[in-house]
């Protein structure tokens, strides 16, 4: 790709550039890490100045592979920074084995020195497993969401592609990497300098922290019916304590009947059949991602009785919890 070689005025007088230290965890995500250092290189470019400095650590200062099983070399490992340094933590696959004892011990000591620290994609889990997030707003990517929310309650847990709350930054996983990096370039640097940086990313729809990861659900569901629409969002919003048919139709001024036939219209299945899978779905991702107990997994679904929760999820996924788990197990640890 041939970058335009137009120079962009930048507004801060600072000409210290800012560092960044990316520290990359096992089966870490490359598209968000890429996303984020691209955006700052670019940056650099357009300012024709080195704005930005990065390095890239690993635990152990040895090469890390991402979740597509690329090696990277690394400088160095978690030792001392300055106390200017700005953290991220790129996570990926599996990060609850990524996220070691001296790991989080390093990220504690670095925070209480006064580093801005942030975990791009999963690695919010990393940062609320060192309490980093206490009390403060943060985001996951959306497949790990549920199982965050069950283990950190003292964390308010949004939907947002990126959340900067303090010193305390995480983002959804994907590009949601260069809508942070914009925003940071943005408030140092001036809006010129980050549009100039989108444009050379072919990034057209920049995104704020008010915007929400997912696709709306008539996106999602591939049908714009305002009510159905609707009844979807509540059965979402209400997985652990499910809603019944008739109370849901209610809700959107219809009846049930009319409900039945909304739902086969347009999704070829009940609403009873359509509820179960959405909390199914949220089972098998509590099961691959925690340890809560199947009896907590069946409860957090729903489920009163763990028999009926075992039955429903054969049917469904053609295993039960327990081998489900136990099969989630052997794979990672190939």
């Amino acid at each position: 790709m041939q970058e335009q070689r137009q120079v962009v005025e930048v507004l801060s007088e600072n000409t210290e550039p800012r560092q960044f230290v990316f520290v990359l965890l096992e089966k870490f995500s490359m598209l968000s890490f890429a996303s984020a250092i691209e955006s700052l290189r670019i940056a650099n470019r357009m300012a024709d100045k080195p704005l930005y400095t990065w390095t890239l650590l690993s635990e152990t200062g040895g090469p890390v592979k991402s979740s597509s099983n690329t090696e990277f070399n690394v400088d160095g490992d978690l030792g001392d920074l300055t106390r200017d340094a700005t953290i991220l933590l790129c996570g990926g696959m599996d990060i609850q084995a990524a996220t070691t004892k001296r790991l989080l011990g390093w990220i504690r000591r670095e925070s209480r020195r006064g580093s801005m620290v942030g975990g791009l994609c999963t690695a919010a889990f990393s940062l609320a497993k060192a309490g980093l997030l206490d009390s403060k707003r943060a985001t996951i990517h959306w497949e790990n969401a549920d199982s965050f929310a069950e283990e950190f309650d003292e964390v308010n847990l949004t939907k947002s592609v990126f959340v900067i709350d303090g010193n305390r930054m995480t983002t959804a996983g994907g590009t949601s990497s260069i809508d942070l990096m914009l925003k940071l370039i943005a408030d140092e640097h001036g809006e010129d300098l980050a549009n100039a940086v989108a444009d050379q990313l072919i990034y057209s729809s920049i995104r704020t922290d008010q915007d929400t990861q997912r696709l709306s659900v008539p996106t999602r569901i591939g049908v714009r019916h305002p009510k159905l629409s609707q009844v979807i969002q509540m059965m979402e919003a209400n997985i652990e304590e499910p809603i019944s048919p008739s109370l849901l139709a209610k809700e959107v001024g219809m009846s049930t009947r009319q409900l039945e036939r909304l739902f086969r219209r347009y999704l070829n299945r009940s609403p009873k059949r359509y509820y179960m899978e959405l909390r199914l779905q949220k089972a098998r991702n509590l099961l691959m991602q925690t340890d809560m107990s199947v009896i907590n997994v069946a409860l957090a679904c729903g489920f009163a009785s763990p028999s009926h929760f075992s039955k429903c999820y054969r049917a469904h996924y053609d295993t039960t919890p327990y081998r489900e788990r136990g099969s989630h197990a052997a794979r990672l640890s190939i």
